[in-house]
């Protein structure tokens, strides 16, 4: 039964992935100058080169993205640590510190091993509301060799703030970061 549960409330969430995908984009997000992702790829890079250390590396990605990125009020990791995602570096207010896989936007994409993309939260079933001023929020996982060891999780006031030039962008981002982990 839980098994069958856990795969209804799955199917429900990602419902709600797509049907925010169906959306239109708001005025302020279409207006908005667009990210030079390929230049803070390479800022992050110069940052990161020669430290060893995942910790530092994640702590100067997210600050590094918090300076860079528009209309985003959190941004951080979450580490998987024995079967959970445990908070690691970030910039915002404080957030929650444990989340079970499957909950949640994380928690679900980091059990899917997929990014995930909501343009409204409150349509998203099981949505953790560490911010209630979050709006929309984007959620990438971080796998190395095939195992997951994080997720890069941003949040906006802005109701669908991100977009698949964000996700392309972001994956760049984790992409030039991974060697560094």
């Amino acid at each position: 039964m839980t098994q069958l549960s856990n795969n209804s409330s799955i199917s429900q969430r990602l419902q709600a992935v797509i049907d925010s995908n169906r959306h239109p984009k708001s005025p302020v997000a279409k207006d908005s100058p667009a990210v030079d992702y390929p230049q803070i790829a390479q800022q992050l890079a110069g940052l990161i080169s020669g430290e060893t250390d995942r910790i530092a590396n994640m702590a100067n990605c997210t600050a590094l993205l918090w300076q860079e990125l528009g209309a985003i009020n959190w941004l951080g990791f979450y580490l998987f640590k024995h079967n959970k995602l445990v908070l690691g570096p970030f910039q915002g207010k404080p957030a929650c510190s444990r989340i079970e896989l499957g909950n949640g936007v994380c928690g679900t994409a980091a059990q899917m091993f997929k990014t995930i993309i909501v343009a409204d939260v409150d349509q998203f079933p099981g949505h953790i509301a560490c911010d209630v001023a979050s709006k929309s929020e984007i959620v990438l996982p971080v796998i190395i060799e095939g195992q997951l060891v994080a997720v890069l999780d941003i949040d906006s006031p802005e109701a669908d703030r991100f977009d698949c030039r964000d996700q392309q962008g972001l994956e760049l981002i984790i992409k030039t970061l991974q060697p560094h982990l």
